[in-house]
C-alpha cells in the first residue's frame, strides 16, 4: 500500500491550504477530492485580511489578487430594492488601495500586513490546485473519495473510491477531514455537531454578464442587499463578470425573470447555474479523534454574513499544518497535537457566535419590509426611512469583524505561556493590537523598509529587538528538542517601544508563545511548553508589561 505521512481528505481552500503548508514543510501528503474538478460555481467571495497573510506567507498573494477586484474597485455595499432605484442606504468602505496607504502609514500594528481580497472561490481553487501539483511531496487526485478509513496508535488505514470504481487502501501517520459540511470522515468518527441547524433555505443563481458591472446605474459596489418579500441579495463576484443572486426563491422560479425583476433594467446576461443551500450555525462536539482530524466546514457552518466560513477554514489548515510537520518530525510533545482542538475549537466557537451575531443584524432591517417600500408616497418614504435608519446601525455588523478577524487570541493553550491577566476573550469588531501569548504578532514596519511578517523564519522564531540580547541558551534548548527555530536580532527602538517588549518567541504560525525583557530563569519550561512537553497549565507571567495591552 502507498504510506504517507498526512492524508487530506477534501480539497476546498482549507484541504489545499492544508496540503501545500505541508508539503513545504517536507512532509509526504495525498489530498483527495471526490469531485472530477474543483468548483465551477461562487461558493465564497472575500478571502479577509488575516487569510491573505497566511497566503502571502505561502508565497502566493499577488497571484490570489490577480483573479480578484482590482486595487481600485469599490468596496461599498448597497440596501435598494433594485438596481436602478435611488439607493435605501450606501456603506462606504475602503478599496485595496486605500487599505495599502492605510498600512503603509501605520506604525501601531493596528493594521494588518495584506488587506482583504475579493475572489470567488470557484476562481481560487485552481490556483490552489496549480499550486499543490507543483509543491514538493504533496499528491493530488481528483475524483478520489475516502469511503472509509480506520486507525489505530501507530496509523491510519485509508479505504479510496476513484471515480472509475476501483477501490484501493493507503495508510498515512495522519488522516485530516477537510471534506466539508457533510463530511465522511466526521460521520465515521461519529461527531456531532451543535447548534442551529436549518434556519433558512436559500437558492443561489450564477449568472455571467459583460456589460452588467459597468451599467449600473447606482453604483459601483460590492454586494445588493435588496429590499424585498424575498431577502434577496446580488453579489459582484471578484472578476466583475460573475454575479450571483441568493434569495429564498419558489421551487418552480423563472431563474432569468427573477434576476431581471432584481436588476430593473435590460442587459444581457447568462445563467450559468444554480444550487439550493441552507443557513446554519453549528460546531463540531470534537475536533479530533486520536490521529483523525478535522478542518474547516467539517467542524463549524456558519452564515456566510461576515464571511467567517472559508476564512476560518484557512485559519485551521495554518494552525495544524506546523503541528502535524512537527509530530512527523518527531519533536513535538503530546500537547502540540491536543493544542490544535483546544485553540482552533474556540476560535470556531466564536465565529460561529459573530455570524450569528451579523445575521442578526441583517435579519433586523429586513424584517421592516411592508410592499410600500416600493411606494412614492408618504408611507413609502417612512418604510424606506426605517429601513436606512436600522440596516445603517444594525447591518455594518456583516462587514465590520475586523476583532474576530485579526484578534483572535490562543491563550489558555497548553502550547502558549499565558500571562495572568489575559482578559480570555476578543472584540468582534474592534482589533485592538497586542503581543500578549496567544495572539497573532502585529504587523510592524522595520527601520530598514521591511514588514516583520515578512522576516521571520517558517519555524519558531527567537525575536531580539534591541539587537543585542543574549538568547543562546534559548536557542540551544529549542535545537536539543529538534525544533526548527531561527534567531533574528535588531535593533528596533520604535518597534520595541510599541510591543512594549524587547524578546519574543514566535511561532510557525506567527502567535506569539511568550514575550518578555530578558529571558525567563527557567528557560526550560518555556521551551517545553513551546514543543509540547510540558503542558502550561498554569497562566505564567511575562517580564514586563508594555504598551500593547
Amino acid at each position: 500500500m502507498e504510506t504517507y505521512d498526512v492524508i487530506v481528505a477534501g480539497a476546498g481552500p482549507t484541504g489545499f491550504t492544508l496540503a501545500i503548508d505541508l508539503g513545504r514543510r517536507g512532509i509526504r501528503t495525498l489530498l483527495i477530492e471526490k469531485d472530477p474538478s474543483t468548483k465551477h460555481y461562487p461558493k465564497m467571495d472575500r478571502s479577509n485580511a488575516r487569510t491573505m497573510e497566511m497566503y502571502r506567507r505561502l508565497g502566493i498573494a499577488d497571484r490570489v489578487r490577480e483573479l480578484g477586484y482590482s486595487a481600485d474597485s469599490s468596496m461599498d455595499v448597497f440596501i435598494t430594492t433594485r438596481l436602478v432605484d435611488e439607493p435605501i442606504l450606501v456603506l462606504t468602505y475602503p478599496t485595496v488601495a486605500e487599505c495599502r496607504a492605510r498600512t503603509a502609514a501605520s506604525t501601531d500594528g493596528s493594521e494588518p500586513l495584506e488587506p482583504y481580497q475579493l475572489v470567488s472561490q470557484n476562481d481560487l481553487e485552481p490556483l490552489l490546485k496549480e499550486v499543490a501539483e507543483a509543491t514538493p511531496g504533496v499528491t493530488v487526485r481528483f475524483g478520489c473519495e475516502l469511503v472509509d478509513f480506520v486507525h489505530d496508535a501507530e496509523r491510519v488505514t485509508a479505504t479510496l473510491l476513484t471515480s472509475d470504481g476501483t477501490e484501493s487502501q493507503v495508510v498515512g501517520s495522519y488522516l485530516v477531514g477537510c471534506d466539508g459540511g457533510s463530511s465522511t470522515t466526521r460521520k465515521k468518527l461519529g461527531i456531532a455537531l451543535s447548534g442551529q441547524a436549518n434556519l433558512l433555505e436559500q437558492r443561489q443563481v450564477s449568472f455571467r454578464s459583460h456589460d452588467l458591472y459597468n451599467r449600473i446605474p447606482i453604483g459601483k459596489g460590492r454586494h445588493y442587499y435588496l429590499a424585498d418579500e424575498h431577502g434577496g441579495a446580488i453579489i459582484v463576484q471578484g472578476s466583475q463578470t460573475m454575479f450571483t443572486l441568493n434569495a429564498a426563491l419558489p421551487p418552480d422560479a423563472d431563474l432569468e425573470q427573477a434576476v431581471r425583476d432584481r436588476l430593473g433594467f435590460d442587459v444581457d446576461f447568462e445563467i450559468t447555474g444554480f444550487t439550493d443551500w441552507k443557513l446554519h450555525l453549528l460546531l463540531a462536539d470534537r475536533y479530533r479523534d486520536g490521529r483523525v482530524f478535522l478542518a474547516g466546514d467539517a467542524v463549524h457552518l456558519v452564515i456566510p454574513t461576515g464571511g467567517l466560513g472559508m476564512n476560518s477554514g484557512v485559519g485551521d489548515a495554518i494552525d495544524l499544518s506546523w503541528k502535524l510537520a512537527a509530530a512527523v518530525q518527531g519533536w513535538a510533545g503530546q500537547s502540540i497535537l491536543d493544542s490544535y482542538e483546544i485553540e482552533r475549537r474556540r476560535v470556531g466557537a466564536r465565529n460561529v457566535e459573530a455570524a450569528g451575531w451579523a445575521a442578526e443584524g441583517m435579519f433586523r432591517w429586513r424584517a421592516l419590509y411592508e410592499p410600500a417600500v416600493w411606494d412614492d408616497t408618504p408611507q413609502g418614504e417612512r418604510v424606506r426611512a426605517a429601513i436606512a435608519a436600522t440596516a445603517d446601525r444594525y447591518h455594518r455588523r456583516v462587514h465590520e469583524m475586523v476583532g474576530v478577524e485579526l484578534g483572535y487570541s490562543y491563550a489558555g493553550s497548553p502550547v502558549i505561556m499565558t500571562e495572568p491577566d489575559d482578559p480570555g476573550t476578543w472584540d468582534t469588531r474592534i482589533y485592538s493590537p497586542s503581543t500578549r501569548p496567544g495572539v497573532r504578532v502585529p504587523h510592524q514596519w522595520l527601520s530598514d523598509g521591511r514588514a516583520l511578517h515578512d522576516v521571520l523564519g517558517q519555524g519558531y522564531t527567537i525575536l531580539d529587538l534591541t539587537g543585542e540580547a543574549h538568547v543562546e541558551a534559548l536557542e540551544k534548548a529549542m535545537v536539543s528538542f529538534g525544533v526548527p527555530v531561527e534567531v533574528l536580532s535588531f535593533d528596533e527602538p520604535a518597534v520595541r517601544a510599541t510591543f512594549g517588549c524587547s524578546l519574543l518567541l514566535i511561532r510557525p504560525d506567527l502567535h506569539i508563545v511568550w514575550r518578555g525583557d530578558q529571558l525567563p530563569d527557567d528557560v526550560g519550561q518555556l521551551v517545553g511548553v513551546a514543543t509540547g512537553h510540558i503542558p502550561s497549565t498554569v497562566p505564567t507571567a511575562a517580564a514586563t508589561t508594555g504598551a500593547m495591552s
